[in-house]
């Protein structure tokens, strides 16, 4: 999403999903707090609407005839959905982790997906002055609803090829030596093989790597790697698994190595 906007000349707009996430977080909420410092302010020009109020009723209803001007623009807090739908130039919106959202938040994303649009009700229809370039993210810890996946083109982006994770590692952590770098993503790529509740990402890869740097390791050792693994392995179960085969793992890092040059 980051490429995207830069490549597009575009800001970015990032939602981050989570369990529990609703529309006051997504869309918009009111400013409450602004709201009740205003009544307090305006505590005098509110006495003047209801003194001549007969009634609780009258009074209520002469109040109502206002009540429009606490809920506007001015107290209005946009949250990202909004804030891309609203912005005054084209952007690029990314609505990650989309999955760890509960199903009934996808349903309410129907209609900016599929309109560009969302109502408020105190405000009515918004409608995207620059239709944003969205992008969702899922790491599929549950399947996404069908009528989100009917408004989306899928793309599937696998673990790189070594040389490609190679020169990822080379461009975050420059000077790193090139015969470290295919041991660790030959190290990273054997654990992505075994069958583990959680293999290693990227950006773990990246941090292993920042790891042995900074312990000063030009090499992986069988107690080089043992005594970093957490850094690759969240679950203790996978840790074990690794352990286990943890000659056959560093023998795969030593031979992808023994081609590059140490410096």
């Amino acid at each position: 999403a980051r490429a995207a906007a830069e490549a597009l000349g575009r800001g970015l707009i990032r939602l981050q999903c989570y369990e529990g996430l609703d529309e006051a977080k997504a869309l918009y909420e009111w400013d409450y707090a602004k709201q009740m410092l205003y009544t307090q302010l305006l505590r005098d020009a509110v006495a003047k609407e209801i003194a001549g109020a007969a009634s609780l009723a009258d009074a209520a209803r002469a109040i109502a005839g206002s009540e429009a001007s606490f809920f506007s623009e001015h107290f209005l807090i946009a949250r990202p959905l909004l804030a891309a739908l609203r912005s005054p130039a084209p952007v690029v919106l990314l609505v990650d982790e989309v999955d760890r959202a509960d199903p009934e938040f996808e349903a309410f994303l129907l209609e900016v997906l599929s309109e560009m649009q969302v109502t408020i009700p105190e405000l009515g229809t918004v409608r995207a002055a620059h239709p944003p370039l969205v992008l969702l993210t899922t790491n599929a810890t549950r399947e996404m609803t069908e009528a989100l996946r009917r408004r989306c083109l899928h793309a599937f982006l696998d673990y790189p090829p070594p040389s490609r994770e190679v020169a990822i590692l080379k461009i975050a952590l420059p000077g790193i030596e090139p015969r470290l770098a295919a041991q660790i993503v030959a190290f990273v790529g054997a654990l992505r093989a075994m069958d583990l509740r959680k293999s290693p990402a990227i950006s773990e890869t990246i941090d292993w790597a920042r790891a042995l740097l900074l312990l000063g390791k030009r090499a992986i050792t069988p107690e080089v790697a043992r005594d970093t693994l957490g850094v690759l392995l969240k679950h203790q179960g996978d840790r074990g698994d690794a352990e286990a085969k943890l000659g056959a793992l560093v023998r795969a890092a030593e031979q992808a190595g023994a081609g590059e040059p140490a410096t």
